[in-house]
C-alpha cells in the first residue's frame, strides 16, 4: 500500500463520510428518529462509553471508520486492477456490512436510539448506506492515484 493510496481513500473516507453523517442528520431532523444518533454512538464501548463526548469528537470516530473502509476501497480497487461494474460490485461488497450493523448498533446501545426492528429507522439506515455507497465509486475516481 503506498502513501498516495492511503491519502486518496482518507480523502474519500472523509467526503463519503462526511455525505452520510449530513444525509442522517438531516433525515433524524426531518422524522425525529434518531438514526444520526445511532451513527455516532459509542457508548456500548468499554472504554468509550465512560465518557460523554462532544458531537464533534463522536463524528470523527464515523469518519475514521469511513476513512479505513476507503483506504481499503482503493487498495483493492488497484490491487484488484478493478474498474467499471467492479468498482459498484466493490462498493457494495464493503457498505454492505455497515448496513446489517445497525441491528447490533441498536441492541448494545445505552443512548435512546431507534429499536431493533423499527422499520422506518432501519429504512433511513439503509438509504444513508446506499447513499455512501454510491458515492465511493464516483470519489474514487475523482481522488485516485489511477483516477
Amino acid at each position: 500500500m503506498t502513501f498516495k493510496q492511503i491519502g486518496s481513500g482518507t480523502i474519500i473516507g472523509l467526503v463519503s463520510g462526511t455525505l452520510l453523517g449530513l444525509f442522517l442528520k438531516w433525515m433524524q431532523g426531518m422524522t425525529g428518529i434518531k438514526v444520526y444518533v445511532l451513527l455516532l454512538n459509542v457508548d456500548f464501548i468499554p472504554v468509550f462509553g465512560d465518557k460523554d463526548f462532544p458531537e464533534w469528537m463522536e463524528f470523527l470516530f464515523h469518519l475514521v471508520i469511513s476513512c479505513v473502509i476507503g483506504v481499503v476501497l482503493v487498495y483493492m480497487m488497484e490491487r484488484l486492477n478493478v474498474s467499471g461494474k467492479g468498482a459498484w460490485i466493490l462498493s457494495f461488497a464493503l457498505t454492505a456490512p455497515t448496513v446489517f450493523l445497525y441491528f447490533p448498533l441498536s441492541y448494545l446501545a445505552i443512548k435512546d436510539v431507534p429499536g431493533l426492528l423499527y422499520g422506518e429507522a432501519i429504512i433511513l439506515w439503509t438509504a444513508g448506506h446506499l447513499l455512501y455507497a454510491l458515492s465511493l465509486p464516483p470519489l474514487y475516481y475523482l481522488f485516485s492515484v489511477r483516477g
